[in-house]
């Protein structure tokens, strides 16, 4: 979850620092993956549609793509992952079609108080500050979850001793992991032996092939990772530290309630879950899509 659990060090088109600076890495690329293709305008929720918006008949998307499986590249530099797939959804629920605008993270929601893009995608986790300067419209909860080898039991809350992998850079690799083992040090128990790897991937293969004792990610990684394991991989507990993702508007904008209810009708409908299952993430998936989760609920 972007804010406090992940910095990807692995990411086509590093991130920028600069205010204002677009990836130039990858053009902006306009999408429409399967998913997609089969969802039908809901007019309830076109209704709700500024009148600009509907007009311009086209859905600007800021993502970073740099986060998979929730949001990242093809070979052909276009986006893809669950995250893009609930906003093409999002689009279609709309009757619009979607144009993504690939930038670095942080200047994602600059950009929608700028007027430049319309909504963000990617994985913003909603909290208090970040609500000050835009909307939420939350749709899936994550937090961090452990796997281990099948048939192995790993607690993570009593992992001392243990060797685990993480992604460098991670909030799991910056700050979960080494306040676990100094917990260990300091009750008088072996030290947590942290593993650091460029990407996820890497960080994976290495619980695979027996390097580590278990991995520590964001859920949704997580869960995409045992999903492509060939049973190799299992939940080592549950999620913890949850918090959710919403997709960012513009404070006040009247597109807030039109997304919300184009989600909604995504859940209702069945689409939404089965997005969410094809990438192997439905543990995170919510009933309700709400706003501003972090001040509300």
């Amino acid at each position: 979850m972007r804010a406090r659990f992940i910095i990807p060090a692995f990411a086509a088109g590093a991130v920028l620092l600069l205010t204002g600076c677009v990836d130039n890495s990858t053009p902006a690329a306009t999408t429409a993956p399967d998913a997609a293709s089969t969802i039908e305008a809901d007019a309830a929720a076109v209704a709700l549609l500024p009148a600009d918006i509907k007009s311009a008949g086209v859905l600007v998307i800021g993502t970073d793509a740099a986060y998979p499986p929730n949001e990242f590249k093809d070979d052909a530099g276009a986006p893809i992952g669950w995250g893009i797939e609930l906003s093409n959804g999002i689009a279609a629920k709309l009757g619009l079609t979607t144009k993504y605008q690939i930038a670095s993270f942080d200047n994602i929601i600059p950009s929608i108080t700028g007027g430049t893009v319309d909504i963000g995608e990617s994985s913003f986790t909603d909290n208090l500050e970040r609500e000050k300067q835009v909307d939420f419209v939350n749709y899936y909860n994550a937090g961090i979850l452990w796997a281990s080898p099948t048939g192995s039991t790993v607690d993570p809350d009593n992992a001392c001793g243990l060797t685990v992998a993480v992604q460098s850079n991670t909030v799991e690799d910056t700050d979960e992991l080494p306040a676990k083992s100094a917990a260990c040090v300091a009750a008088g128990k072996e030290k947590i032996e942290v593993l650091p790897y460029g990407s996820q991937d890497e960080a994976t293969n290495a619980v695979v092939l027996g390097k580590a004792d278990a991995l520590s990610a964001d859920s949704p990684v997580t869960l995409y990772a045992i999903s492509k394991a060939d049973g190799k991989l299992q939940k080592a507990g549950e999620s913890f530290d949850t918090a959710p993702y919403g997709i960012t508007v513009d404070k006040g904008s009247e597109l807030t309630k039109a997304v919300q209810a184009a989600l909604q009708s995504m859940v209702d409908d069945g689409s939404y879950a089965k997005i969410l299952d094809t990438w192997g993430v439905t543990d995170g998936g919510i009933d309700t899509i709400t706003i501003n989760a972090a001040s509300n609920g």
